[in-house]
């Protein structure tokens, strides 16, 4: 596909964006309706756990992201990439925060890595 057919704005990636969000709020919706005490448990701490604390939202969610880079979960990465743009993390930050889970987590995450950085290039196109 065309860098253009990605661009921020664009129908296609406003589209993979609106998806990407209702799919996730509409499982996790399903998943709590199960009325499963260690599944809200579990779902409460997770939310809890990015909460402004000692570490603010916006460290909380490069840490989320180093984590998901590492573990290869690509809707993870996804999640961390958006939350971390949210929260107003800038394109520098958010390589070199790569570059630590690169480095943590060997060559075997730089096709999420790749994704990652499309992912950016969607939410906020380079100006190259």
């Amino acid at each position: 596909m065309a860098h253009d057919e990605h661009a921020s704005g664009s129908p296609d990636a406003a589209t993979r964006l609106a998806e990407f969000r209702s799919f996730r709020e509409r499982m996790n919706k399903r998943i709590l309706e199960a009325d499963n005490l260690e599944i809200r448990r579990f779902f409460a701490l997770d939310d809890r756990v990015y909460q402004d604390g000692a570490l603010d939202r916006r460290t909380k969610e490069l840490l989320g992201l180093v984590a998901s880079l590492v573990l290869r979960c690509d809707d993870c990465i996804s999640y961390h990439v958006i939350r971390c743009r949210e929260e107003g993390v800038s394109e520098e930050a958010l390589l070199e925060t790569l570059s630590i889970g690169l480095v943590v987590g060997g060559s075997i995450v730089i096709p999420h890595m790749r994704r990652a950085v499309a992912l950016m290039d969607e939410l906020d196109p380079p100006t190259t």
